[in-house]
């Protein structure tokens, strides 16, 4: 008999991901699909294969940062699109290393994408789609009541170690991070875990020397050949050389 959990029934279906309940109370099983959308759901689409790529760079990452040290919800690789994690409660918050300046801080603040800034930006966002997930500070999450000022030193600590471990593996096959979205949940004994996915869907992620881009913002923008670009991260990522 084997020891893997069994997909029971559908607890919750995302923009690109599915989460089944699991034979264990703690343990969930999440399919990763194809679909694509962008602009808070107002774009929407599909890129084959997409999910076999995001679930495979995740597994891979996940692992990598707990070689490292990071507590993580991921448990095991169970098939090409669907992992076996830990259950968690997720604090609505995203939080979003910036390395290069790009995408939406480029547009609010007028400045170029691709400038490089001089300091460490972490910005954070109230999971809201009905809100378009908007930014906030630190006071507006605990008048919210979706974590503490405790809680949020811990996650900035986090986030900022998860960066520089993701930027180090990234450098070491030719792509820079420009930025990426981290969501981090509650286990089972309310221990704080890395959750969600990491991936070219939630990173943004250039060529060293070209820029070129091999994230979703080539399906945001139209700039073709998408699943290309993930496949390439994949590869990258595989290459030990």
């Amino acid at each position: 008999m084997s020891d893997r959990a069994e997909k029971r029934d559908l607890l919750y279906a995302g923009k690109a991901k599915r989460v089944y309940s699991t034979e264990r109370p703690d343990e969930v099983i999440i399919h990763y699909s194809d679909d694509a959308t962008a602009y808070n759901a107002q774009k929407r689409g599909a890129i084959a294969d997409k999910g076999v790529f995001n679930n495979a760079i995740s597994a891979y990452l996940f692992q990598l940062l707990a070689r490292n040290g990071i507590a993580t919800h991921f448990i095991e690789k169970l098939s090409d699109r669907e992992q076996c994690c830990k259950r968690v409660a997720i604090i609505p918050l995203e939080v979003i290393p910036r390395n290069w300046i790009a995408g939406s801080m480029a547009r609010r603040l007028g400045i170029k994408e691709g400038t490089r800034p001089p300091n460490s930006i972490c910005d954070l966002c109230y999971k809201d789609d009905a809100l378009g997930d908007p930014l906030i500070n630190e006071d507006h999450a605990v008048a919210l009541g979706v974590t503490t000022y405790a809680e949020l030193k811990q996650i900035y600590a986090r986030a900022r170690r998860i960066n520089a471990l993701l930027q180090a593996e990234f450098d070491r096959v030719g792509i820079v991070l420009v930025d990426c979205k981290l969501e981090f949940g509650k286990g089972a004994r309310g221990d704080l875990l890395l959750a969600d996915e990491i991936s070219p869907d939630t990173c943004r992620l250039w060529d060293r020397l070209t820029l070129k881009k091999l994230d979703k913002d080539r399906f945001r923008r139209d700039l073709g050949a998408v699943g290309e670009a993930y496949a390439e991260v994949l590869q990258r990522l595989e290459r030990t050389d």
